[in-house]
């Protein structure tokens, strides 16, 4: 199994910008997927997670306005929108799954991907 992250880059305060997680070997539709981000000398932190049925958990109260997290089935992909960065937003931005649960912890998961950086600066 092999997630891997897309959608990174160099973008300015205000802006949005969409993150895709997509897998080999595994269905994201039948799974828990997670957000998660990590700045330098810090463990990665939740973002946010969707569950099976769609129902999303905000591990992160400074992006419950500003970041949405979706599936796209046709795509195969869980999409992590994330709308009026600021500069704090900078991190890498991983995905993880899993078969159970939405964990808040990032090595809990079964699956984690490789990561994708987001600058956010003028």
């Amino acid at each position: 199994v092999q997630l891997v992250e897309s959608g990174g880059g160099l973008v300015q305060p205000g802006s949005s910008l969409t993150l895709s997680c997509t897998a080999s070997g595994l269905s994201l539709a039948n799974s828990f997927v997670g957000w998660f981000r990590q700045v330098p000398g810090k463990n990665p932190e939740g973002v946010l997670c969707v569950g099976t049925k769609d129902e999303v958990t905000y591990f992160e109260d400074s992006v419950k306005d500003r970041f949405t997290i979706s599936r796209d089935n046709a795509k195969h992909t869980v999409d992590l929108q994330m709308d009026r960065l600021q500069p704090e937003d900078t991190a890498d931005y991983y995905c993880a799954a899993d078969r159970s649960v939405c964990y808040k912890y990032f090595t809990l998961y079964d699956h984690q991907g490789q990561g994708t950086q987001v600058t956010v600066s003028s």
